[in-house]
């Protein structure tokens, strides 16, 4: 590892076109996370399926936390297994197949609460899917492009996601929730609500489309070639030395650590962005969709600014200044009662999502030892969701307690604290690798 954070770029001497299909599969899988786990379906949940808000918003809690918890137990496994195995890109389409199944069964979930249990398993499946098959992605990163242009990959593959989820976010409105009649004979009637349950296959058909470019052009540097029976084993054994000698790589654990608590918070923000908006202000899905639109597009632009930042004033330091922003920003989104202002403070929000997300993918590229890129993500998965189950559980029993929203929301804000704190006093920025 080379160079100073900081100091000029090199210019890129690689495959633009392998670089730029990678990116492109951020655009693929980002109307996920918008459409099935922040905006519509957590709305659609919230309106039509369940009569109870708050009831919503702790079995979503349980939901999220349960998905959590078979994440961090699953992928730094798989991270290990992949390094010592042929490929990354097979696992990845595996989970990319178990994501389209798993969206397009979400058209079966009527506005009934008998089928409340089949939503929460539909949507708790394909959350694991889609984090699982982040490892994989992540980790094809590193052999991409040279270390001082990790900030800005990462950053415009993140900004081009969230603009991925805007898209499917505009679909999924103007072409089936507003639309009258809506099309393909589809019934909009609030019994029905086949307009507002499409929105499931629609994102299904738009990973299935946009992940194809990753998969022909973007190449998959081999592993240890190993057979998947002596991968398995060799894989858990490393797997179990990495996490024995963790102490002796401080930095490492330090970050991980850090990231362990703020992204807790910020995914726990975002698994309630649409049941916060839904039960709080009483949105509409129509209008939890806009308010999905708006974020979307305010944390595209400010991953695609910071990626130049990170790799100018280095990862950390953009980290921490997204960290400030969210918390500053988010404790006014909670004690706010204009909906409009709450849709102003929650596009400033989304400014500072892109850069904390963005930047610890790079940092941690940054971190990793080459031909360990699978096993050193599947720890920053495990990172991102070893105490996920906290966040989402904590605003389960708070709201629970108090019987308010805003109470239960306002628990993300320690995890941010402490995390952005651990952060900036026990790590040390990343020099860029060359």
């Amino acid at each position: 590892m080379n160079g100073k954070v900081g100091g000029p770029p090199s210019k890129s001497p690689c495959d633009r076109w392998a670089v730029g299909s990678w990116c492109v599969f951020d655009w693929a899988n980002s109307p996920f996370p918008a459409v099935v786990l922040t905006f519509v379906i957590p709305a659609y949940f919230v309106d039509a399926v369940m009569e109870d808000p708050a009831r919503a918003a702790e079995l979503w809690a349980i939901m999220t936390g349960v998905a959590a918890l078979s994440i961090a137990l699953l992928s730094p496994m798989l991270g290990a297994i992949a390094d010592q195995g042929r490929a990354r890109k097979p696992w990845l389409a595996l989970f990319t197949v178990i994501m389209v199944v798993g969206s397009l069964g979400l058209w079966f979930v009527r506005p009934d609460a008998s089928d409340a249990l089949l939503l929460l398993v539909l949507v708790g499946g394909t959350v694991v899917a889609f984090e699982l098959s982040t490892v994989f992605y992540n980790a094809l990163l590193p052999s991409l492009v040279p270390g001082d242009w990790f900030g800005r990959i990462s950053g415009w593959a993140w900004g081009l996601g969230y603009f991925g989820g805007v898209g499917g976010l505009l679909l999924v409105l103007f072409v089936f929730v507003l639309a009258d009649p809506p099309p393909f004979g589809l019934d909009g009637a609030s019994g029905v609500l086949e307009n507002v349950r499409m929105s499931g296959p629609v994102v299904a058909l738009w990973l299935l489309l946009f992940c194809v470019p990753l998969f022909l052009w973007t190449p998959d540097p081999r592993g240890r070639g190993l057979p998947l029976a002596s991968a398995i084993r060799t894989g858990l054994v490393e797997l179990k030395q990495t996490l024995r000698n963790l102490p002796n790589h401080p930095q490492l654990w330090r970050f991980l650590l850090a990231r362990m608590l703020f992204t807790d918070g910020l995914n726990t923000l975002f698994a309630f962005g649409g049941i916060f908006a839904a039960g709080t202000f009483g949105m509409p899905v129509a209008e939890v969709i806009m308010f999905g639109v708006i974020l979307n597009i305010t944390a595209g632009l400010g991953a695609f600014l910071f990626g130049w930042i990170d790799d100018r004033i280095g990862a950390k330091t953009t980290i921490l200044i997204g960290i400030v922003g969210i918390v500053v920003v988010g404790t006014s989104l909670l004690i706010v009662e204009s909906k409009l202002v709450f849709i102003i403070l929650g596009a400033a929000l989304g400014v500072f999502f892109g850069p904390v997300q963005a930047a610890s993918r790079s940092m941690m590229a940054r971190i990793t030892p080459p031909g360990r890129e699978s096993e050193m993500f599947g720890l920053y998965a495990l990172s991102g969701k070893a105490t996920a189950f906290m966040g989402p559980w904590a605003v389960a029993v708070v709201t629970a307690v108090t019987g308010s929203q805003r109470w239960g929301m306002a628990t993300v804000l320690p995890f941010l604290i402490i995390g952005g704190l651990l952060l900036l006093f026990t790590v040390r920025d990343m020099p860029a690798r060359r």
